[in-house]
């Protein structure tokens, strides 16, 4: 048992240092339990909690080891900063996990990446921190605290603060940490929600519905979705709930022709193809045939003939498309602070700086896509992250830049928090949902 333990550990730190060379968290868990199917569930969710909850704490945890190190985590070597971060998480955030095996199995994780000489060294800072770590002075101001406490850079409460309110801001780091589900959403031209349910209840699957949208489920206790049949067979979709909302603001009508032009990985572009009860057309695009290709393998499985995929460049005019389309759903690249409680390495990533950059991008990207749009068909915009730059200030600018006039979300749109007559910001964790930002227009 020891040996997995610190194999288990040795994977996660692997893991770690990958994210440092710049690999998205997402796609190196995904990677790394695909490799690891033979595992039993419990090492699988221990490889999942210990590297998912190591990087969204990654600030916090560097605040308690550098009030217990004489060496600033800043200036440690790469290997022994991660093997102490993801050592002081299991003391902090693991309970199951006795504080002994923390400590012994970090030491010998140091010996194995051939650290001899810093055994002592984080033996020391561990055994420190195990016995005073709920004795750590927290910092007295409220922001500084609440960046510490959720680690979430500072400038990005700050920004939240003042566009959002102190209230508002809490709650929207708490709900970082809220959710641990899965969302998928039911394709009812497959089978019933309810016979879904109880497959997946037969499957000894955790099962809850949402309470705004009766197709979508979040789903928790299972292994692997490749080992569930109403996975492999396309009765699910994974989708976050907030992205299910676009879908139902399009509110596509059967036989409509819709463009998504930044479709990938094809959640939205499935929704809205079953809501067309898969008559009519609509196209998937995005810039790479990597991209491209997530899409055709959900489109696979699921088996929609009413989808078309293209590689193509949002920024780049396609001049067979103009005012060809009944809807254009333009979900934007952005910052992703929405989701950055299943992508924690974004918060880290950002700037303000790229923010402003992204808000050039996504209004080149609307001047183009927007001529898709036929005279008084529906644009869509929308983007995963939430502040105001990207978001009510691109509303603004389209209004005053486009031809377009603000459209009501309708009557099929949930009466959710912060509904304004054509578009809405969630918050991260309302609902159980992601952070998102959908604007609906009509052209004149």
């Amino acid at each position: 048992m020891t040996n997995d333990n610190i194999n288990l550990r040795n994977k996660v730190l692997n893991m770690l240092l990958e994210i440092d060379d710049k690999k998205q968290s997402h796609i190196v868990l995904k990677e790394t339990l695909d490799s690891l199917k033979h595992l039993e569930k419990n090492q699988r969710a221990f490889v999942t909690r210990l590297f998912r909850g190591t990087i969204e704490r990654q600030i916090e945890l560097d605040y308690i080891i550098d009030a217990f190190s004489k060496t600033p985590t800043g200036k440690m070597k790469k290997v022994i900063k991660y093997i102490l971060r993801m050592s002081v998480y299991q003391l902090k955030y693991m309970d199951s996990v006795p504080v002994s095996a923390v400590c012994n199995e970090a030491v010998k994780l140091t010996a194995k990446r051939k650290f001899n000489g810093l055994k002592g060294f984080v033996n020391g800072v561990l055994r420190n921190i195990a016995n005073n770590i709920n004795s750590v002075e927290y910092p007295k101001n409220e922001m500084e605290m609440l960046s510490v406490k959720y680690s979430v850079p500072q400038w990005i409460i700050d920004m939240w603060n003042e566009q959002y309110g102190n209230e508002q801001t809490v709650k929207m780091l708490s709900g970082i940490y809220s959710r641990t589900e899965t969302t998928v959403r039911c394709n009812e031209s497959k089978a019933p929600v309810e016979d879904i349910i109880k497959s997946l209840k037969y499957a000894d699957v955790e099962v809850k519905k949402s309470e705004i949208y009766d197709k979508a489920l979040f789903i928790s206790n299972y292994n692997s979705l490749t080992d569930l049949d109403v996975f492999n067979s396309g009765m699910i979709t994974v989708q976050d709930l907030s992205s299910m909302m676009v879908g139902l603001a399009a509110n596509p009508k059967e036989g409509d022709y819709v463009i998504d032009v930044c479709a990938a990985p094809g959640g939205k572009t499935l929704h809205i193809s079953e809501m067309m009860n898969r008559t009519g057309t609509v196209e998937a695009r995005d810039l790479t045939k990597y991209k491209v290709n997530l899409i055709n393998d959900n489109i696979k499985r699921l088996g929609n003939k009413n989808i078309i995929t293209k590689v193509m460049d949002a920024t780049v005019m396609d001049e067979k498309s103009i005012e060809k389309a009944d809807i254009v759903i333009a979900d934007l690249p952005c910052s992703g602070l929405g989701v950055i409680n299943k992508k924690s390495d974004i918060k880290y990533n950002v700037s303000k700086e790229q923010i402003l950059e992204l808000v050039k991008l996504q209004r080149k990207i609307l001047t183009v896509v927007s001529k898709y749009v036929k005279k008084g068909g529906t644009l869509i915009f929308s983007t995963c992250t939430v502040n105001k730059y990207e978001n009510d200030e691109n509303v603004e600018w389209i209004e005053k830049n486009l031809p377009f006039k603000p459209l009501s979300l309708g009557e099929n749109f949930p009466e959710i928090t912060d509904r304004r007559k054509n578009h809405v910001q969630i918050f991260t964790g309302d609902y159980g949902m992601d952070g998102f930002f959908i604007s609906k227009f009509i052209k004149q």
